[in-house]
């Protein structure tokens, strides 16, 4: 169930956040964050993006299915509703004590074991192995315990439910972290759309398995693909939890997880599965890819929590990418007020 808060510690106030007739002029928000891209026709549906271009003058040649891909934002494909793009800014959800994270860093530095190519060491350096990786048209399968499933184009999600950006720390579970302005809606929407029986305990969430197309996939014996993972109901209906179908305004890059993936901001990042293709609703708890993998790591929560170290590190702080910061590691990382009452506070101190 989605909770009743008072306002966290962090949220910024109206008076502070930054002016729409400011930030909506796209060119100079995307200039401002290092790089170029030109925006032709945003009004038509589905129009095509202009070439990338670096430091505005240097064009990048080449479309998104480029393989290799000549640049980090090659990977942003054309979307159907590119229309929809830049979403007003929710200032509900902000972090004003952390600066946003460089665009071009954060899209040359993500965990998306599918295309992992690059051997032990090259675990975060994903976007030049993901160009034959094929975005559009995607189609979501929903089955299990709701009223409504079948199969459904993702594209019109976002049309019914339309779009906002949330800016949201970011931890991943290596010890790293960024804050990034999302774009998409509330996981709650998606799901309440389908009607979930009263049954239904658990949401799976179930990623592509293409070997064709993700080099990591093409290792056998290693890794148990597709990518599955999952949450309690009450914390799927968690105002917080949000489908992301883009990144710093505009659509996302392959490596981010295109076309949709799943933002838990309070829980460590292998928890939101990236380019999903099935939803299912269960009555029993189901596996989780990472618990399969290594069970002697977390398991089903995995919930950010300082006192709760991982087997081979401490929790205890993080550094932000593009940084040589240490920063302490705070529990449900800054995001208590939002989803304490989800969890029995006595078990916090092992409960993983």
């Amino acid at each position: 169930m989605a909770n009743i808060i008072i306002p966290p510690g962090w949220h910024i106030p109206d008076r502070e956040a930054t002016p729409e007739s400011v930030y909506f002029n796209r060119r100079a928000f995307i200039k401002s964050a290092g790089l170029g891209i030109a925006a032709a026709g945003l009004g038509a549906c589905g129009q095509d993006f202009a070439p990338i271009y670096i430091d505005n003058d240097l064009p990048v040649d080449g479309s998104c299915d480029a393989s290799p891909p000549t640049h980090p934002l090659q990977t942003i494909c054309p979307s159907p509703t590119v229309n929809l793009y830049p979403a007003n800014r929710n200032p509900a959800y902000e972090v004003p004590s952390r600066d946003l994270t460089d665009r071009l860093v954060a899209a040359t530095y993500n965990n998306f074991y599918e295309f992992i190519g690059g051997g032990l060491g090259a675990e975060n350096t994903i976007w030049p192995f993901v160009g034959p990786f094929t975005v559009w048209p995607w189609t979501i399968e929903v089955t299990g315990e709701a009223e409504v499933t079948g199969t459904f184009d993702v594209s019109d999600f976002e049309r019914e439910f339309g779009l906002e950006e949330r800016v949201y720390r970011h931890r991943c579970v290596e010890r790293w972290s960024m804050v990034v302005p999302w774009t998409g809606y509330p996981l709650a929407r998606l799901i309440q759309k389908f009607r979930p029986l009263s049954s239904a305990n658990y949401v799976r969430f179930v990623g592509f398995d293409r070997p064709n197309e993700a080099i990591g996939q093409q290792i056998p014996g290693i890794y148990p693909w597709p990518y599955y993972e999952a949450l309690r109901m009450d914390e799927a209906l968690n105002e917080l939890a949000f489908m992301v179908t883009g990144i710093f305004g505009e659509p996302l890059p392959k490596q981010h997880g295109a076309p949709w993936r799943l933002a838990l901001p309070w829980k460590y990042g292998f928890k939101g599965p990236k380019s999903i293709v099935r939803i299912e609703f269960t009555r029993e708890r189901p596996p989780t890819f990472w618990s399969d993998v290594w069970s002697d790591e977390y398991g089903f929560y995995s919930n950010v929590n300082p006192d709760v170290p991982h087997p081979r590190w401490s929790q205890r702080w993080e550094t932000p990418i593009g940084t040589e910061e240490q920063r302490a590691t705070t529990l449900f990382n800054g995001y208590g007020s939002y989803v304490a009452d989800l969890y029995d506070p006595d078990l916090l101190t092992y409960i993983s």
